[in-house]
């Protein structure tokens, strides 16, 4: 069986790792209809950015909503028919608040993003590209979004180590974990089919795999 049995596909990673990338090439490929994070619409991201600590939680609530709608939305469309493939699942958001958010804001949060998580239906398969946080920093530089021209290395440090952690205890859907440091899925089309390929051949449970070099 291939890639089509697939019906519900999201593709994760740190900022930087290529998932919206992936996600718009994937859903050319299977002529599936796409759901992408809409993080240029959160009106303080860039205030966010620029001070942490007064921005968060609304930066944080802002995504959730907007997360939950989108996901809500997909739960009302036959995905037994169509196929749909996400550069994001629910819980990232999650991760992001366990970073951003203080104790007692994270406690206000949690309570509001659980009983949404109710809501949500899981992927049928999740694909994690994971990189090095040199790798992640020099893909955000080269792509050259304003708000963030102030990304801290050691920002992306964290979040990359709470996502490594939250990844090797997730068992919500089938998980692909592709190491991407040596490889450019948008640019080399062996690349890229070789991860087609991987998805394709995905049985279940946890994969780790560092893709082929072509020769």
């Amino acid at each position: 069986m291939g890639i089509e049995r697939f019906k519900y596909i999201a593709i994760e990673g740190v900022i930087g790792a290529g998932k919206t990338t992936l996600a718009s090439m994937l859903s050319k490929s299977l002529g599936s209809s796409i759901i992408m994070e809409e993080f240029d619409q959160n009106p303080f991201l860039e205030e966010f950015y620029n001070d942490p600590e007064r921005y968060a939680f609304q930066t944080q609530l802002f995504f959730l909503l907007n997360r939950f709608n989108q996901l809500q939305e997909l739960r009302q469309t036959d995905i037994f028919k169509q196929t749909v493939v996400s550069d994001y699942i629910f819980e990232k958001d999650r991760i992001f608040a366990t970073l951003n958010l203080s104790p007692k804001e994270m406690k206000l949060y949690d309570g509001i993003a659980r009983l949404m998580e109710k809501e949500i239906s899981a992927p049928d398969i999740v694909i994690y590209l994971q990189a090095s946080t040199a790798k992640l920093m020099n893909n955000i530089r080269k792509r050259g979004r304003s708000f963030e021209k102030n990304m801290k290395l050691e920002y992306i440090d964290a979040l990359n180590e709470l996502y490594t952690k939250f990844f090797f205890h997730y068992n919500k859907a089938p998980l692909l974990v592709i190491h991407t440091d040596d490889i450019d899925f948008e640019h080399s089309d062996f690349d890229y089919q070789d991860i087609l390929q991987e998805i394709s051949h995905h049985q279940g449970g946890t994969r780790y795999y560092i893709p082929r070099k072509q020769n």
